[in-house]
């Protein structure tokens, strides 16, 4: 037999206006002020400009209060009705309430331009396609991943257009398209693999040249020894000289291996405006917000007016009660969008006070060797913050140096330790790793165990495998292909 039972439970819940914050925060300065646009659209009780200025103006139309009492009547009704909608006196929403999890994805706004599938398509109209075909080339090029590859199997783009189009066809004719497809620009575009894409690029080189002869030989023949970099073992098969398999070699790396990236770069990339501005003013350090980080707000006094005369009205009025409850959710929201903006800059400023402070020496300076480790717990105990509020702040804000633009997330890192006991910056020990690997012989390449004793000779505590993960996150491939003929 079931029983009922009640438990008592403690639970921690966001309240509108901690959402407000959170949401607020750790957007970027680039897109505060289409945030602020957006606000202003869906609330009429909140205004641009200061509240100083609104006192000014205060003050001006009480020396002249009569004179526009006379003018537009003391008791002039406003209609609120226009306003009111069902959906708003349910309970007002800000824009953006509830957490996503995607909002930490979000990326700064982007700079316009063709995309490759547009610039593909402009192509495509070129060609003298039947109705039937231009169907199927436009979802060939629909298929084209952000490489530029048609990594999808033909005949699943077979059953694609028949179910999507109602077009019967093959993969014959698909791949005929598809050749046609291939001659357009960029070069390599819509190949179906790294060596068809090569091809592609090397087809459109001079065809009496025999090291464009030689390299297409190679790509056809010898791709699998190409990407392993075996390279003695090709000349001995081809039987050729040192320096024809060098010229054919740095031929095909100068190739494109991402044919469509060039146009993707172009539409994904970012304007880096800095949240901060950091001055040095002979060594005293000055710290400023990006002025469109502080937008001036306030709330509707026509519209707080609106409020205190209908909420010294009559109460019984349904209509009256609804406008008044309306009209009080805008001007609360209104107020609470304004102090979270303002709760926005003071966290912003309290915790890049606290990320100078700590990495004064690099900030004066500007040498990479002059950063500490340190991560989010060390700022967030400084500022007696919340680590994800720390966190917030670090993500897509930047800030302006005299030696240039910064991301906050630069400024953290891991420590690894060294000879003398101190803790150096994981960040400055890849600058090392860097350097030594742009020095290395490229005839022969330091492997991972020799860059650990050189490291080790430098002072830095250091295992093969950090070494090797710190060159995996400098996107540095291992000794055997980074060497050259």
């Amino acid at each position: 037999m079931s029983k009922l039972s009640l438990q008592q439970q403690l639970g921690q819940k966001l309240s509108p206006q901690q959402i407000q914050f959170i949401k607020l925060l750790q957007i970027p300065v680039a897109e505060l002020n289409t945030r602020v646009e957006e606000e202003l659209e869906i609330n009429p009780a909140l205004e641009e400009g200061s509240e100083s200025q609104e006192e000014e103006n205060r003050e001006d139309s009480e020396e002249y209060g009569s004179e526009s009492e006379e003018e537009y009547g003391s008791d002039t009704e406003l209609d609120v009705g226009d306003y009111i909608r069902d959906e708003d006196i349910a309970g007002y929403k800000m824009q953006g309430d509830g957490p996503n999890p995607d909002d930490d994805d979000r990326e700064m706004p982007i700079i316009g331009g063709a995309s490759l599938h547009e610039t593909l398509l402009t192509q495509l109209g070129f060609l003298k396609l039947d109705e039937r075909q231009q169907i199927i080339a436009e979802q060939l090029i629909g298929s084209i991943d952000e490489d530029g590859y048609v990594r999808r199997e033909l005949e699943l783009i077979v059953d694609d257009i028949a179910f999507s189009q109602n077009v019967e066809t093959t993969v014959e004719e698909i791949e005929e398209l598809l050749f046609k497809i291939q001659d357009f620009d960029p070069a390599g575009i819509a190949a179906r693999d790294l060596r068809e894409c090569l091809l592609l690029q090397i087809e459109r080189k001079d065809e009496d040249d025999p090291t464009v002869q030689l390299s297409r030989q190679i790509i056809s023949d010898f791709f699998d020894e190409f990407t392993k970099k075996h390279y003695d073992k090709i000349q001995k098969k081809l039987n050729i000289s040192d320096d024809a398999i060098k010229y054919a070699i740095r031929l095909i790396t100068r190739l494109n291996p991402k044919p469509g990236a060039g146009n993707n770069e172009e539409i994904k990339s970012q304007y880096l405006l800095p949240d901060f501005i950091l001055q040095n003013n002979n060594g005293r350090l000055e710290l400023f917000l990006n002025s469109k980080n502080a937008p001036e707000l306030k709330v509707s006094r026509s519209y707080a007016e609106m409020f205190d005369t209908y909420d010294k009205s009559s109460k019984t009025d349904k209509k009256l009660k609804e406008a008044v409850s309306f009209v009080k959710q805008k001007l609360d929201a209104a107020k609470w969008f304004i102090e979270a903006i303002k709760q926005r800059q003071q966290t912003l400023l309290k915790t890049m006070h606290a990320i100078v402070e700590y990495q004064r020496e690099f900030f004066l300076e500007g040498d990479e060797s002059y950063l500490k480790p340190m991560i989010l717990k060390d700022i967030a105990d400084r500022i007696q913050m919340d680590i994800s509020t720390v966190s917030r702040v670090a993500n897509s804000k930047a800030v302006q140096t005299e030696f240039g633009i910064y991301p906050l997330k630069y400024f953290f890192s891991e420590g690894i330790a060294t000879e003398s006991g101190e803790d150096a910056s994981s960040r400055e020990v890849k600058h090392i790793l860097k350097e030594l690997i742009e020095a290395e012989d490229k005839h022969k390449p330091l492997s991972d165990e020799k860059l650990e004793k050189l490291l080790q000779a430098k002072g830095y505590t250091i295992a093969r495998r950090t070494v090797a993960k710190y060159r995996e996150q400098l996107n540095i491939p291992v000794a055997r292909l980074r060497k050259e003929l």
